[in-house]
């Protein structure tokens, strides 16, 4: 961010960096079953010693950090290896949504936006909106972020038809329930949650401030 005024970004960013600005009412989260942020495994989750992390979200690793500890499972974190019956994988987007539909049957899936929802019964925030605290025009920039979302939702069918045929249905299923983009009240407290469980398990030095919507 420190050559961006405006960016889509991980929402641990704000956690870990809370000076920014947070765009109100848009943001790309879930309510249960996300499909898209998963732990490959092929044996019972409290058996697995190592797990693969994605560094590429901070945000989903830090998710599956608070989803183990509040098992009390202490899971060792790897850069690489292969999955079996004691090692699992995050994985997370286009590498998650291609090893689903592999379907090969020796394979589990922790759904963390699933788990997540079975722990604290609110949405999960992956990424909001963000603005520098100096970038002039936030309400004005917000505003349009806002208004451009609202069209995205309202033509989401567009979207879905313009997919090539043997995607519709999955893109129908993924767009419409996986994923939210809204950043309500319901998706404000998962997120002020979220910021609770990492300063509890140490991922954070304290809980951030509210951010300031705009």
């Amino acid at each position: 961010m420190d050559e961006l005024d405006v960016a889509l970004v991980s929402s641990f960013e704000y956690l870990r960096n809370p000076i920014y600005a947070v765009v109100d009412d848009v943001a790309i989260a879930s309510n249960g079953p996300v499909y898209s942020v998963i732990v490959a495994h092929r044996g019972p989750l409290e058996k697995l010693r190592e797990i693969v992390l994605d560094p590429a979200s901070e945000t989903s690793v830090n998710l599956l950090r608070c989803l183990l500890a509040e098992r009390g499972l202490q899971t060792a974190f790897v850069g690489q290896g292969t999955i079996d019956e004691r090692r699992g994988r995050l994985l997370i987007g286009d590498q998650a949504i291609d090893f689903r539909k592999a379907a090969d049957p020796q394979n589990q899936f922790l759904d963390l936006g699933a788990a997540w929802k079975q722990l604290t019964g609110r949405p999960f925030v992956y990424a909001l909106w963000l603005i520098r605290p100096d970038f002039a025009g936030k309400s004005e920039i917000a505003e349009a972020l806002r208004s451009l979302g609202k069209t995205n939702r309202d033509n989401l069918d567009a979207v879905i038809a313009a997919q090539p045929q043997a995607e519709r249905a999955f893109c129908e299923f993924y767009f419409r329930d996986c994923l939210r983009f809204s950043f309500a009240e319901a998706e404000k407290q998962g997120f002020r949650r979220f910021a609770e469980l990492c300063a509890h398990h140490h991922l954070l030095p304290s809980i951030p401030p509210p951010p300031e919507l705009v």
